[in-house]
């Protein structure tokens, strides 16, 4: 973008790095010998550094998050079944069952407090 005949930046990550990598392109191609700035291309390297290596931490980070979430998918799996397992072993259990506390307090309905789930619905005459 020009504004005022002065470049100006995109605001986003994105943008700054595409835009550094076209100067470091450019200038190694067409003028590695030149200076701009008052710097050589190896200065402005040395410059934007830091830059990078917080983009190459980034990348590292965002890598390691997604095989921490795969991990933790596959073991939730595992946990699933075995809470299937315990909830079912409530059940069955003689002094527990489906109407007590215990399967109660797991996040399921006791059968005491279950309704039918049959509703009939009255219609409204029509009124004209």
């Amino acid at each position: 973008m020009r504004k005022k005949g002065i470049l100006t930046m995109g605001k986003s990550p994105k943008e700054v790095e595409e835009k550094l990598n076209r100067v470091l392109t450019s200038w190694s191609t067409h003028a590695d010998k030149k200076s701009f700035g008052g710097m050589t291309l190896a200065e402005f390297k040395a410059a934007v550094a830091p830059s990078q290596q917080h983009r190459t931490r980034i990348n590292e980070l965002n890598e390691e998050l997604n095989e921490e979430t795969i991990a933790r998918d596959h073991a939730d799996e595992v946990t699933v079944n075995l809470i299937r397992q315990v909830v079912a072993g409530v059940l069955a259990d003689p002094t527990e069952g489906p109407d007590s506390a215990t399967y109660e307090g797991m996040g399921y309905t006791r059968d005491s407090e279950r309704k039918s789930g049959l509703t009939r619905k009255h219609k409204e005459p029509d009124k004209k």
